[in-house]
This record gives structure tokens, C-alpha cells and sequence, in this order.
């Protein structure tokens, strides 16, 4: 910095800076009434503040890991479903935890992220799921200027899993398997769930959506035009487009939505609530609970098949029923309201395979000639 002396009698304190983008010389100056060193001190931090502010000293600062996460949560905020808000945003603690919120983004590279992740000891599928969620944040962050290079996210392959073969058993139950959960549920409302998500393919959510309105027992349609979502206690829109959809209510679907609705009736002058106009209430007229439910069906699954399964699981097994019994792929994936068919389409060419073992197994002895 230096000072010039103007022809009005006060101070001009100037300093130089070199543009960020062009690469030149350039004069930033303020005016002074004395030529002090207070004057000076107060000029030299106002020249600073200009330097600043006209240069493009974005692309220059080090970002830590959690300063994006910052703003990534401040660009999602409110333009995201609240559901996958939370997801995120719970994904980014662990990922913050594992990497360190202070780790620098730039100085980030493959072995450091992959060697973190897989010491956390947890299972593949777990890991796999992290690492898309870090990929996705770090995406965002070369979009919006953040980090300038990402190309060792190309070096980060998903880690090894099981078998294909063995994931794909577990994503759905076998008819003798569904028959064994189902006798071993005392509790009338958790087995009508389980019928229902086996025979419907609904999301639970769905499910706990619907109200009375949405039955219509003339038509023998389920109308799925949003879910409830647990974590956040509140009804929204449909998971995407094509889950907004009408479910066929076939024999047996609609056997066990009227056994439902009856014993809704009871629970109803049993317990005195107001009507809510869903279509299942708990003891006290709100939503049914997802977490008691889902705890009920592991805890109940282990003791009837020998393993944990999920809500999900049972959307998954309607789609396998539905394809032993000839059902077309096509018209399982609308009747399940999937935008992408991939799980569909795994679970149809293992049962596909099933069949041609089932197959072999009935002729391998049968003698022609």
C-alpha cells in the first residue's frame, strides 16, 4: 500500500491486486482526511475488504467436508421430499464421522475414501449405499464450484457383496414361507398387514396412507395417490409419478381388506376415537405404527423362516408370486407403481431360473424309449 496526496488536500492510500481470472495488474484506492497511522491501519483494512470483494476468491478457498454438507443441506432444503431430506442429511453425520468434517473436499482421493469406509467393518450393501451418497455430494459440489477436480470418483468401484443369487433370495419369501409367517402372527392387525402388503404390493407407507375413500369395493380398486411417512409423521405425495396408480383388488385382496375394515369397526367402539377417515387407525385413531410393525414382522419371520425380513420384503415377494403364476413383467411393474422395473426384472429371471431347475428335476429320470 501507498499513499498519494490529491489536490483537494486529503489522502489516497492505493494497493495493487492481481485479478483472479484475467491474470492482470489491477488498483483498488480509498480516501483518507489525515495521513495517520491510524488512517493508515483503517485504509489498509478497507482496501483488503475491496480486494475481496471484487475478486473471485471462490475457486482459491479450501473447502472442509463439512462446509459442503452445509451447503448441500441449504440447497436441498425444501426442494427435496422431507423423507429424502432426512435420509441425507442422517447419511452426511455418518460420512462427516468416517472422513472427518474437517477433512479438505480438494485434498480428498479414492484409497483415503475407500480405506475409511471399509474400516467401519460394516456390510457391503451398507458401504455401497454410503458411497453413492458421497459420490452424489461431491457431484454437487464440482456443479456448484466447490472442488475443482473429481475425477478420482472414478477410481471408487462398489465394494464386493454376496452373490447375486444369495441377494436376490432374500429380497423375497416363498409361498410355503409366506404361509409360515402368516400362521405364526397371533396379532389379527399385524397378519392382515402382512396378507395385504403380500397381496397387494403396496409400500407400507402406501398402506398407512389410505383412507376409506380410496377403497372402492364396486370397482374392486385400490386408488395410491400418496404415503405416509413415518420418520416425519406426515402424508405426502406418491414416491414418483407412476406410484400414483389403481390397485386391482383380486379374491383374496379383497377378502382381507373386508376382514380389515371389520376389525377396524370393532377397534373403533372398543376404544371410542374420533373417526380420522383412514382406512386403519391404531388403538388411539392415528396412523397404524411402522416401527412396531416392523419390529413384530422381523421378530416373527426369524421364528417362522429363520431370518429377518423387512416390510419390503413382502413387496417383493408379490412380485415373485406374481410371476410364478404367469403374471407379465410389464404388468407387474405397473400394478407395483415402479418407475425403474430393475428390481422386477432380478427377481424374474431368478424365478425364471427356478422354474427351469423345477423343470429338469421332473424330467431328469423320465425315460422316452
Amino acid at each position: 500500500m501507498w499513499i498519494e496526496e490529491t489536490k483537494n488536500g486529503k489522502y489516497k492510500a492505493v494497493e495493487r491486486y492481481t485479478d483472479y481470472l484475467t491474470g492482470k495488474q489491477k488498483k483498488v484506492s480509498v480516501t483518507m482526511e489525515k495521513n495517520t497511522a491510524g488512517s493508515r491501519k483503517v485504509a489498509r483494512k478497507a482496501l483488503e475488504e475491496r480486494i475481496n470483494a471484487v475478486s473471485d476468491t471462490s475457486a482459491k478457498k479450501e473447502y472442509t467436508l463439512k462446509e459442503l454438507v452445509t451447503e448441500y443441506r441449504a440447497a436441498q432444503k425444501g426442494k427435496i421430499k422431507e423423507s429424502t431430506y432426512r435420509r441425507n442429511y442422517h447419511v452426511s453425520n455418518t460420512l462427516m464421522k468416517i472422513l472427518g468434517e474437517d477433512t479438505l473436499i480438494s485434498r480428498l482421493n479414492a484409497k483415503y475414501v475407500k480405506s475409511s469406509l471399509r474400516s467401519t467393518k460394516d456390510e457391503p450393501g451398507t458401504l455401497n449405499e454410503r458411497l453413492i451418497r458421497f459420490k452424489a455430494l461431491i457431484r454437487w459440489g464440482y456443479k456448484n464450484d466447490y472442488i475443482q477436480d473429481i475425477s478420482f470418483l472414478e477410481k471408487l468401484e462398489p465394494f464386493p457383496d454376496m452373490s447375486h443369487r444369495e441377494k436376490i433370495q432374500d429380497k423375497f419369501l416363498e409361498s410355503e414361507e409366506l404361509k409360515s409367517l402368516i400362521a405364526a402372527m397371533p396379532m389379527d392387525i399385524w397378519r392382515y398387514v402382512t396378507e395385504f402388503l403380500a397381496l397387494s404390493g403396496l409400500r407400507i407407507g402406501e398402506l398407512a396412507a389410505l383412507n376409506d375413500s380410496d377403497i372402492d369395493f364396486d370397482e374392486r380398486v385400490l386408488h395410491i395417490t400418496k404415503t405416509y411417512d413415518a420418520n416425519n409423521e406426515i402424508t405426502t405425495t406418491t414416491k414418483t409419478l407412476t406410484s400414483t396408480r389403481d390397485v386391482f383388488m383380486q379374491d383374496e385382496l379383497l377378502a382381507v381388506v373386508k376382514k380389515m375394515r371389520a376389525l377396524m369397526l370393532r377397534q373403533k367402539l372398543m376404544h371410542g376415537y374420533k373417526d380420522s377417515g383412514l382406512f386403519l387407525n391404531d388403538c388411539e385413531g392415528g396412523h397404524i405404527k411402522y416401527y412396531a410393525y416392523r419390529k413384530y414382522l422381523k421378530e416373527k419371520a426369524i421364528k417362522a423362516i429363520g431370518r429377518p425380513i423387512t416390510p419390503h420384503t413382502l413387496r417383493h415377494t408379490h412380485a415373485s408370486l406374481l410371476l410364478e403364476q404367469g403374471v407379465g413383467i410389464d404388468a407387474i411393474s405397473r400394478r407395483l407403481g415402479h418407475e425403474d422395473s430393475k428390481i422386477t426384472k432380478e427377481i424374474y429371471l431368478h424365478i425364471t431360473d427356478k422354474l427351469k431347475e423345477r423343470d429338469n428335476k421332473q424330467i431328469v429320470d423320465i425315460k422316452i424309449i
